[in-house]
């Protein structure tokens, strides 16, 4: 690859890591590291460092990192705070090029000092640091999942950056649960070197990458003006959604105490996003539901949109949030009334929404979606699904897919809605698992194609050069 000399390959891809720290007992950071490494598939060559053992999961320990034969490209460090600088510099003797530091104790609970003087010794000896006071890294595309977190990642296109270790743990089995593919999780932490700046530069550039999805508690005092200039860069590449934490007053002050960032003003922050074109979401589930539909569809090449359903409630709750979010429904004309009512029973209406009724059989979606994909006036496509007897939703799902890859050379977004019992939830998965985004309810569906159609308006209006503000 042509990238090899950026400054973070050493992180996303090193071709050797040493684990400082790994411990011969399950339950503990440093067995389930070493653990993680071999079970998810890393094919470079792990190294457990650890005084007291001969052995770990197979692997030959050494006493010391200046104790391996080879060279390290990547440490990561999981030891009492009290030896993180001691074996940091071996590190540096050593040769090591990124610091991977999951011990906590630092900045975040006023030991700045030792923060310090870990940045120091990485900048005397050429190293880059990730963290402290985090949970690792973990990059699918090589099978490298250097972090104490769930084992199983699914591989996907969302590149997922977390200032929460915790919560960060949580959500990569939660991804997992709800079919979401990563590329890349990382956790930052207290930013003492690399930061979320750095990180989405990098993740812009990644070919594995289609959208990249922040959880911020704060910035580094200073760190604003840089924060905006060079994360507009990343925005006409990549998608970027943040989730900013630390909107009210006490839970601004609880993310002092918690990585000892600086949370700010909110309107500051919501400014920063918008004129960087960064999508702010408010919730985790919204965060993940637009990247969601980012990752999986192509970009929408225009605003038209057309919503096809069996339920005349849930057309009617789409049609309010597609208006509440800002997503144009198109009024068909008569040659496309005229050609969606031949798709379904005569009782239906061609309207937008286009009501199949609760009658309506995997014949007439197959039909209505057919129409859609075939007009030049659609941009985008809206499928709503209410459970009945007459539609079995799994049956719905398949021939969805199939519809979809026909057409898949139209280039148009596809979101699907599913509303009912287990049945559509087993659906969805099957939808999901085909990268065509589902969701238990219409608005999620229709506030995904909204963030796709603010950041595709955003990226246009830079492209053109025009203010945005």
């Amino acid at each position: 690859m042509s990238r090899q000399r950026h400054p973070l390959d050493p992180l996303f891809m090193p071709r050797s890591i040493a684990v400082i720290g790994a411990s011969r007992h399950p339950g503990k950071i440093g067995y389930t590291i070493v653990r993680n490494l071999l079970e998810s598939g890393y094919k470079g060559r792990v190294y457990p460092v650890n005084p007291s053992a001969k052995e770990i999961l197979g692997l030959k320990a050494y006493p010391s990192v200046l104790d391996i034969p080879d060279e390290v490209d990547m440490a990561v460090i999981a030891v009492p705070v009290g030896l993180v600088n001691r074996v940091a510099r071996e590190a540096g003797e050593k040769g090591v090029k990124v610091l991977v530091v999951i011990t906590a104790g630092f900045s975040e609970v006023g030991n700045k000092e030792a923060e310090e003087e870990l940045v120091r010794i990485a900048r005397q000896y050429g190293m880059r640091v990730l963290g402290p006071n985090i949970f690792g890294i973990a990059y699918t595309p090589i099978g490298m999942n250097a972090t104490f977190g769930p084992s199983r990642i699914r591989e996907g296109n969302i590149a997922f950056i977390t200032q929460s270790g915790a919560l960060g743990i949580a959500l990569m089995g939660w991804t997992a649960m709800n079919e979401l593919g990563m590329s890349a999780v990382v956790s930052v932490g207290n930013m003492a070197d690399i930061d979320v700046v750095e990180l989405s530069e990098w993740l812009a550039d990644d070919p594995h990458t289609r959208v990249i999805a922040i959880y911020l508690e704060g910035l580094k005092p200073g760190t604003g003006k840089r924060f905006m200039e060079r994360m507009r860069e990343v925005t006409r590449k990549k998608p970027v959604i943040v989730i900013k934490a630390g909107r009210t007053r006490r839970g601004a002050a609880a993310v002092a105490s918690h990585t000892g960032s600086l949370a700010g003003a909110d309107t500051l922050y919501s400014a920063a996003f918008k004129q960087s074109g960064i999508l702010r979401a408010n919730t985790v589930e919204e965060m993940f539901d637009w990247a969601r539909a980012f990752a999986t569809q192509p970009l929408p090449r225009g605003r038209n949109t057309v919503i096809i359903t069996n339920g005349g409630g849930v057309g009617v709750l789409a049609t309010d949030a597609a208006e509440t979010h800002g997503v144009p429904l198109l009024q068909p004309d008569e040659d496309l009334v005229a050609r969606f009512r031949r798709v379904m029973p005569w009782f239906g209406s061609p309207k937008n929404p286009v009501d199949l009724s609760g009658q309506a059989g995997v014949d007439n979606y197959v039909g209505a979606l057919r129409v859609a994909y075939e007009s030049d006036k659609v941009d985008n496509i809206i499928v709503l699904y209410c459970q009945t007897a007459v539609l079995d939703p799994i049956d719905l799902a398949k021939a969805i897919t199939d519809v979809a890859e026909e057409y898949r050379d139209k280039q148009k977004p596809l979101l699907v809605a599913m509303v009912g019992g287990i049945e559509t939830f087993e659906a969805m998965k099957i939808l999901n698992r085909k990268n065509i985004p589902a969701y238990p309810s219409p608005e999620r569906a229709v506030s995904s194609l909204a963030a796709m159609l603010r950041y595709t308006w955003y990226r246009e209006k830079t492209t053109r050069g025009t203010r945005t503000d």
